[in-house]
């Protein structure tokens, strides 16, 4: 449907007898009117720029306005450009990322600090807003587990390109010895959906439990049992929130976490299903990465699925990864029209 036509349907009167059917019609009205709109002004712009030109040959002074405003519509054109790169219908939305050590130990629960440091200066450049769900400090040092929602515009489009392993190597600040070490991490990357995306979850098939919040996400610190983790038996997803006071609220949280990754778990079986693949998942392991990050003996960050590189690791580290990002949406995009 255009947008008028929808428009005209949310201006009925009983449409608000059924909310769920206003909510959605309303959802996409503003979905389309994002498309457009930008599209609209910038046609707006395009033309107020060329009847600017003529006038230059009278008035030079003019000329650096039309320069910086015709710089000002290139930049907006190479916007519209990369939001064409997000394809996929939960593109636009909020995610859930998840962040995991895997083989390694103490090594690997230190790289899982530093990609959870990563992506939150990324998300302070973008100026995206993040909230810590689950936060379970090391043993030693680092992190076991960490889950951050990301909330800014295609959070989940531009994120989801950060699924997978990632490697470091580099020689190791917990060796005496001073030996080069590889550790890996796994990101896990799933949109957040709202309520009106059918989930279906069978209380029966759910394992509640609850313990005592730790570390930077827990306030009741060793005080009560207000951290919850939910268990779905079936396909033996895991959710856990620690970051409320409330243990209410903390459930109310992992549940809106839960249908998450059910959602994307679902999703994906059934891309899986329709392109034959095996659907077997990859360890945290050597061979699996998507990405290395390179610290000695030379510096450079590769991601193996485009072989886009840099040798600035340190810029990488605080965050700047968008060249990966794009990198891999066109790379999506290409695979996708041939």
């Amino acid at each position: 449907m255009e947008i008028k036509d929808l428009t005209k349907i949310a201006q009925e009167p009983d449409l608000w007898n059924n909310p769920e059917k206003a909510k959605k019609i309303t959802q996409e009205i503003e979905k389309l009117k994002s498309i457009v709109e930008p599209i609209k002004n910038l046609q707006k712009n395009i033309n107020d720029l060329e009847e600017l030109l003529p006038l230059i040959e009278e008035d030079k002074s003019l000329e650096e306005e039309f320069l910086n405003e015709l710089k000002n519509i290139q930049n907006k054109y190479e916007e519209l450009e990369f939001l064409q790169l997000f394809q996929d219908e939960d593109d636009k939305g909020n995610c859930y990322l998840q962040i995991k050590p895997g083989a390694g130990g103490t090594e690997s629960c230190d790289w899982a600090s530093m990609l959870y440091r990563m992506y939150q200066r990324w998300a302070e450049k973008k100026g995206f807003k993040y909230e810590i769900i689950d936060y379970q400090p090391g043993d030693e040092a680092g992190i076991k587990n960490v889950i951050m929602r990301i909330i800014g515009p295609y959070a989940y489009g531009y994120l989801k390109t950060e699924r997978g392993i990632h490697r470091l190597v580099r020689i190791s600040p917990f060796d005496a010895n001073k030996r080069r070490h590889t550790s890996f991490a796994a990101v896990s990357v799933t949109p957040e959906i709202d309520e009106t995306i059918e989930v279906e979850i069978n209380e029966k098939d759910l394992r509640i439990d609850t313990y005592r919040a730790s570390g930077a996400g827990g306030q009741h610190v060793n005080t009560t049992d207000s951290a919850v983790r939910i268990t779905h038996i079936p396909t033996g997803i895991v959710v856990q929130c620690q970051n409320e006071r409330s243990q209410i609220r903390n459930k109310q949280t992992a549940m809106k976490l839960l249908r998450s990754k059910l959602y994307q778990y679902y999703k994906e079986k059934k891309e899986e299903e329709l392109s034959k693949k095996s659907g077997e998942k990859k360890s945290i392991s050597w061979g699996n990465q998507i990405r290395s990050y390179v610290f000695h003996p030379y510096n450079m960050v590769k991601d193996h699925r485009t072989n886009i590189e840099t040798g600035n690791v340190q810029a990488v580290m605080d965050g700047d990864i968008d060249q990966f990002i794009l990198g891999y949406l066109k790379y999506l995009l290409k695979n996708k029209k041939s």
